[in-house]
């Protein structure tokens, strides 16, 4: 089937999209029933869901993986130097994609799963609903607020503080809410490809401006010597640039066909590496161990603001395809099952609940945004916690459930089982380490920025 290699006997009708029509029908005769799908029966909706094709489903994973956060790759690159970045680059998306795969199978073969407590719920019973549930939630809203965060830094740059950064921080909360109206995933990709030309443009008129502006004799080390906790934090940068997995289960919950989720991964993954090694590369060969981070502020006085300006799309709408998969998790939890036919819509309720459930998100992620002043080092610390386990510790653990009792049946099997303990201890190492270097960070910080009108521009 694929490296994955699912065991062939799937206990749900999606096996048909891998096995043949014959086949299925033989193993499951009777008809589908709506709790088999977290929308239930749209046929006669208002609102459909679940339209996307898998290039739309592939540009909207781009927008949501790809935003300002690649512009710090070329300061990891300064820490860990120019051949341990780029193998760590390289070896991590190659994981990132594998693990992708294990969450398409388990997709398929549980067609129910909308988000990881669906998932969690099959793992660990209510317990693991309700804590990956909110740890999903709670990852995800932190990663809205890092966007709100994004936002005032930006303009604080582009309008050298014309006014207060709490105000700034209100722009962005009300631009984020209006963006998120749209309830279906395909109106968010819309906005995904602007998103992904933004970063585009952006990027490369950060790597012209920096290379024009270079010195002559710019030190480029292959190889560098940095700290334990450096080194480490280098690399959370690299392995969180990795970290769109947390939104997989609700975008091929939304996908016409979710057998052809390996190819929308593939489109991410392809296109994120390639960005990931070029921007870093080059402006760390350009600017050097001094490169800032985000690297738009190396660009130079005025060039950098005009970087920042291109990148306003990216920042709000990367920050909204968060939003939206959290917001989306929400909804299918209030309206599952009986009630399913509120999601399919334009009533009072239906519309008035998707806006409140938006409002509310979005106001929590600015308050985050305003009240944390290590804010960076609390977002690396959840990320640690969360985010290393639902894009590499949870998959793995996946792969174990649908291979239970397979585990050594073949050369093959003993060999990709390896492979998901070997993720399983990366997952727990990550974590590990994580929370002790963001802990570390937080304890030494001095900052106590919150709730200012001060200029937080690099």
């Amino acid at each position: 089937m694929s490296i994955v290699e699912a065991p062939q006997a799937l206990p749900t009708r999606s096996v048909e999209s891998y096995h043949g029509q014959d086949e299925a029908e033989k193993a499951y005769p009777e008809k589908p029933t709506p709790t088999d799908d977290p929308f239930g029966n749209e046929e006669n909706g208002e609102v459909k869901y679940r339209v996307m094709k898998w290039w739309q489903s592939g540009m909207l994973m781009v927008a949501e993986n790809i935003s300002l956060g690649i512009l710090s790759l070329p300061s990891a690159v300064a820490t860990l130097g120019i051949v341990p970045a780029f193998i760590i680059i390289l070896g991590l998306s190659a994981i990132s994609w594998y693990t992708g795969l294990i969450m398409g199978q388990f997709k398929l073969r549980y067609p129910h799963v909308h988000s990881m407590g669906d998932a969690g719920e099959l793992l660990l019973g209510k317990f693991g609903r309700e804590l990956c549930y909110w740890g999903q939630l709670l990852f995800i809203i932190f990663l809205m607020a890092s966007h709100i965060l994004t936002f005032t830094v930006l303009f604080n740059t582009i309008t050298n503080h014309g006014t207060c950064t709490i105000v700034f921080g209100v722009i962005g909360l009300v631009v984020s809410c209006i963006c998120a109206l749209p309830r279906t995933s395909e109106k968010v990709f819309i906005m995904s490809t602007v998103s992904a030309a933004s970063i585009l443009v952006a990027t490369i008129v950060t790597m012209i401006s920096i290379g024009v502006q270079a010195p002559d004799n710019v030190q480029n080390d292959i190889v560098t010597d940095p700290t334990f906790v450096d080194a480490f934090l280098a690399v959370t940068n690299i392995v969180f640039a990795f970290i769109a997995h947390v939104s997989f289960f609700g975008i091929m919950s939304e996908m016409q066909d979710p057998a052809e989720f390996p190819k929308s991964l593939a489109m991410l993954q392809v296109v994120d590496t390639v960005m990931y090694i070029v921007t870093a590369m080059v402006i760390y060969c350009y600017a050097g161990p001094d490169v800032s981070s985000p690297a738009l502020s190396s660009a130079g006085p005025l060039m950098k603001k005009v970087a920042y300006g291109l990148a306003i799309p990216t920042v709000i709408v990367a920050g909204v395809v968060f939003g939206h998969v959290a917001c989306k998790y929400i909804y299918v939890r209030i309206f599952r099952g009986e009630r399913a036919h509120h999601m399919h819509e334009r009533s009072l309720l239906a519309t008035g609940t998707w806006v409140a459930i938006g409002l509310t998100t979005w106001t929590v992620a600015w308050v985050i945004a305003e009240s944390i002043p290590v804010f960076n080092d609390l977002l690396s610390l959840i990320s640690a916690l969360f985010g290393s386990w639902f894009s590499y510790g949870l998959p793995a653990i996946f792969w174990m459930v649908m291979n239970k009792g397979q585990w050594f049946a073949s050369p093959k099997k003993i060999v990709l089982f390896s492979v998901n303990v070997i993720i399983l201890g990366f997952a727990c190492t990550i974590c590990g380490l994580g929370l002790y270097v963001s802990g570390k960070s937080i304890n030494e910080s001095t900052s106590s920025a919150s709730w200012t009108c001060a200029s937080n521009a690099i």
